[in-house]
């Protein structure tokens, strides 16, 4: 069966964030994408200001041919509340389509997106989503309990399942690294129905390493490739995520040593050098090789 993905995104001219982030990759691994621009920017936003917005509309000629439908950042309530509904129609021509979102809210204890959107998020998108990719800040808010332990991350997850998705993995969090202080970590997890009803749920954890750099567009490209993995491995999610962030693992230090040498040495390298290097980073991104490895939990 053809594979192919509504990514319902922002889209840069120049650069990698929103659709030009996620579309790249997934063609790399065999999905057809139709892509719907909720904004046009120059480039991202921390460089430069809108160009032309609202250009969001509803195809509903796409309905008949999305498996899996990818969302992003937006700070407009009307826009996440039409993606819902074009979620649920899309399901209800398609029981088997897959809604991956992120929900963009904010880090390090304080949000970036209008207040506004949290609700709009908590009650009406993480219930129709299937996988969801917050990070430690926005499961806590999405779940109002806190992480301070792996067993806190692990109700947290499962108080996110309850709300609506079968996958979710906490992308970043401040849980001490078994591999010390140049790692942060991951977690993920993975409900599946037996055929006689009954549940199973998968666990990892992921140690991550960390890099001295601040860069846009890896949060799509990772939903995008956890979209990407997990159709392939559909009941692994262990090697989902390894294949996910032995990607992420290989763009990033693609990207973080040829900003260096466009700086210069002892030179700090500037935002537009930190664009990410997805195009020569092709061939990792279709065959990654498994440098992250993820740990089974109970």
């Amino acid at each position: 069966m053809e594979c192919r993905v509504l990514s319902i995104q922002s889209h840069v001219v120049r650069g990698y964030v929103g659709n030009k982030s996620a579309s790249f990759p997934l063609q790399v691994l065999g999905f057809e994408v139709d892509s719907i621009n909720s904004v046009q920017f120059s480039n991202h936003t921390g460089k430069a200001g809108e160009i032309e917005s609202n250009v969001f509309v509803k195809l509903r000629c796409l309905m008949f041919v999305s498996i899996s439908v990818c969302s992003g950042y937006t700070r407009d309530t009307s826009f996440l509340e039409m993606v819902v509904d074009i979620v649920q129609e899309l399901k209800r021509a398609n029981p088997n389509l897959v809604y991956v979102c992120d929900p963009v809210l904010g880090d390090h204890g304080s949000m970036y997106v209008p207040q506004n959107l949290y609700p709009v998020y908590k009650n009406k998108v993480v219930p129709v989503a299937d996988i969801i990719t917050p990070n430690q800040f926005e499961a806590e808010l999405l779940t109002g309990k806190n992480i301070s332990t792996e067993k806190d991350a692990v109700e947290v997850m499962d108080l996110l399942h309850a709300m609506g998705p079968d996958t979710v993995v906490i992308t970043s969090s401040d849980l001490p690294s078994r591999l010390g202080d140049r790692f942060l970590v991951s977690l993920g997890s993975q409900r599946h129905v037996r055929p006689d009803g009954t549940r199973t749920t998968q666990r990892v954890r992921i140690e991550v390493p960390k890099v001295d750099a601040v860069f846009v567009g890896t949060g799509d490209l990772f939903a995008a490739m956890l979209l990407a993995w997990t159709h392939h491995y559909p009941n692994d999610l262990k090697t989902a995520c390894e294949k996910t962030f032995s990607v992420m693992h290989h763009v990033i230090k693609r990207t973080i040593s040829y900003a260096h040498e466009l700086a210069g040495p002892g030179r700090r390298p500037s935002p537009p050098q930190l664009e990410l290097r997805m195009v020569q980073s092709k061939a990792d991104i279709e065959d990654p090789a498994i440098v992250t490895e993820a740990t089974v939990i109970s």
